[in-house]
């Protein structure tokens, strides 16, 4: 998660309406929720501030990331599981799902979880009941789960490796986080709510960016995003002295970036035609993915929205291989 408080720090329109987003689904009853987001911009953060916006904001807030395990251990550490379940388990032990009852869960990089623990989590979310590893009774818990990936998940359906109906029951309310760079003068804000933290921490006198410094953060494209700023700037507050941040401090890979912007197709190689089709498949995939992660799944409103007739839709879903004929 980046890093930077308890609330979403910006003045971009994207921001703001994100925020009021948010507010609307903190305070509703929904039980899932699906964040979008590139590495890096807050989608942790985003999931708190949903849950400290509801009713469950006295209760916990477990966060639970699907990569961090296998599948044999992720089980029993989202459920738990009973004594003599398997060997070594010489005692009961209470699952994350049951420690978080009338609270929240967050279950970062959803797409990791295991085919069969995505069934399991399916059959949770539509009861609202699960079983302990080894158990016969089932436990009865209310929860809401809030889920987050990077990935289109449409393209991962399509792929085999995640289940359509999980997809759609977790895909009921889906909030999409804007990039760093789609965010405007954002970054600027940002640097300056860091800048003002790491003198906290490291005692010191830090006065901000100078102008070109400015020039080169607004430019840049910022693939790590806010977790990506942060670092950098911490990284500077750690080796360099000065008390205003130079271009100089920042590195080479930023400045051949930025340089490059004037004219990058001229500093391009020369592309062959096929990186040129499967780099125009990619990003229609993109394109496609988040029209219906923002029409909530629903083809007429994806079609609507990029300017397709449904049938046309269906037919370039069915090219791009995001869709069985």
């Amino acid at each position: 998660m980046a890093n930077y408080g308890n609330e979403l720090v910006g003045t971009s329109p994207a921001v703001e309406a994100l925020r009021r987003l948010v507010e609307r689904i903190g305070g509703s009853p929904t039980r899932t929720v699906l964040i979008y987001g590139e590495t890096g911009v807050g989608k942790g953060l985003v999931a708190r501030m949903i849950h400290q916006m509801s009713s469950r904001a006295n209760r916990d807030f477990v966060d639970i990331n699907c990569a961090a395990l296998p599948a044999n251990l992720m089980e029993s550490e989202l459920f738990g599981h009973e004594k003599g379940a398997f060997t070594g388990a010489i005692d009961r032990k209470m699952g994350l799902v049951e420690a978080a009852d009338h609270g929240s869960v967050f279950l970062d990089e959803i797409r990791e979880l295991d085919l069969t623990l995505q069934a399991k989590l399916l059959t949770l979310l539509d009861t609202q009941q699960f079983r302990r590893v080894g158990a016969v009774k089932p436990v009865k818990v209310d929860v809401r789960f809030i889920a987050a990936t990077n990935k289109v998940l449409l393209s991962e359906v399509t792929s085999g490796r995640f289940r359509e109906d999980l997809y759609y029951r977790l895909q009921v309310v889906a909030v999409n986080l804007p990039a760093l760079r789609e965010r405007g003068e954002d970054v600027l804000t940002l640097a300056r709510h860091f800048i003002a933290r790491f003198n906290k921490t490291y005692g010191r006198t830090m006065r901000g960016l100078t102008p070109e410094t400015e020039q080169i953060f607004l430019r840049y494209a910022w693939p790590g995003n806010v977790r990506e700023l942060e670092n950098l700037l911490e990284r500077i507050f750690i080796l360099e002295d000065e008390d205003m941040i130079l271009p100089r401090h920042l590195p080479d890979r930023i400045l051949r970036s930025v340089s490059g912007q004037s004219d990058p197709i001229a500093a391009a190689p020369l592309m062959r035609s096929e990186d040129y089709h499967v780099a125009t498949d990619s990003f229609q995939r993109a394109m496609i993915g988040q029209a219906m992660s923002q029409a909530n799944g629903n083809p007429q409103e994806a079609a609507k929205a990029l300017g397709l007739s449904r049938h046309a839709l269906r037919h370039q879903m069915i090219k791009l291989g995001l869709l069985k004929s």
